[in-house]
């Protein structure tokens, strides 16, 4: 979505990734954990690029997958960019897992507390407090704070995900989730990627962390009955599967995304239902 919305946008895009893919001119393969400071900023003096956005990261595993994959790797491109001959700009996508638990009814801001209650918030906040750090030391850099992201290619780690490629693929039996109890920030994965292309073309970044959300505050079971009717079939969904380790003991997730419009005047364009019917029209 990110590398579509900046092409889209008329920029010059290269790709980096640790797996090879075919049909990308100009696709780089390397690993930010075990390439190191040095070998990136190789890398990136031989690209030459004005701006280097990081979606790269890991969303399950152990504690050492986490660690390495959100926060070593974004230490190591950190470290290289500093080190670089020339000034550029990184965007590095965060997550509200950092937040961990707010008020009921609140919409939670970039001053909000962060006291993430999983491996994986902390791991990810480990990696906004490094890029925090580089941008004290003088790197131009901010983090997309992003909420919860749906629409085409959301993976089955995700509700959205699991929940649509049950939907559109065989079987008539029971769907089995978590409690669908919490209340969440969805946004549209393409309006993500335009919070995206506003941060990499912004002529400054007055903050450091920008909330990227709906701004509305949807229960889960609303998103799962959007899925379930927008693909015309009548399984039934039991809630008595183990939640996800992500969000366990958060009841309620709403972001304020005010600074995004005040920076980066930016603001979200698409209705939940429009996300929700991305993701399975990708699948069919």
């Amino acid at each position: 979505h990110v590398t579509a919305a900046l092409a889209g946008a008329g920029l010059d895009v290269r790709t980096a990734a640790r797996r090879a893919v075919a049909g990308v001119p100009g696709h780089v393969q390397v690993d930010l954990v075990t390439a190191g400071p040095g070998l990136l900023g190789e890398l990136v003096d031989g690209l030459q690029p004005d701006v280097i956005v990081n979606c790269a990261g890991a969303t399950g595993g152990d504690p050492a997958l986490l660690a390495a994959a959100n926060a070593t790797g974004p230490a190591n491109l950190v470290t290289a960019l500093l080190a670089g001959g020339r000034p550029r700009r990184l965007v590095h996508l965060g997550s509200a897992a950092e937040y961990g638990r707010s008020p009921w009814g609140s919409a939670v801001g970039e001053d909000h507390p962060a006291q993430p209650v999983g491996a994986y918030g902390e791991s990810k906040l480990a990696g906004t407090l490094l890029v925090g750090l580089g941008r004290a030391a003088g790197l131009d850099a901010v983090v997309l704070r992003v909420f919860n992201p749906i629409g085409a290619g959301s993976p089955t780690t995700t509700l959205c995900g699991r929940l649509a490629a049950a939907l559109t693929g065989p079987g008539d039996g029971p769907i089995v989730l978590g409690r669908l109890d919490a209340v969440r920030d969805f946004v549209d994965a393409r309006d993500v990627a335009d919070a995206v292309v506003a941060a990499v073309t912004a002529r400054c970044l007055p903050h450091g962390i920008v909330n990227v959300g709906s701004g509305e505050a949807t229960p889960v079971r609303a998103l799962a009955d959007l899925l379930v009717g927008h693909a015309g079939g009548g399984r039934p969904i039991q809630e008595d599967a183990p939640g996800s380790a992500r969000s366990a003991d958060v009841a309620w997730q709403r972001a304020d995304i005010s600074r995004a419009l005040a920076d980066l005047g930016w603001k979200p364009q698409r209705r939940l239902e429009d996300g929700v019917v991305h993701c399975l029209e990708a699948l069919r």
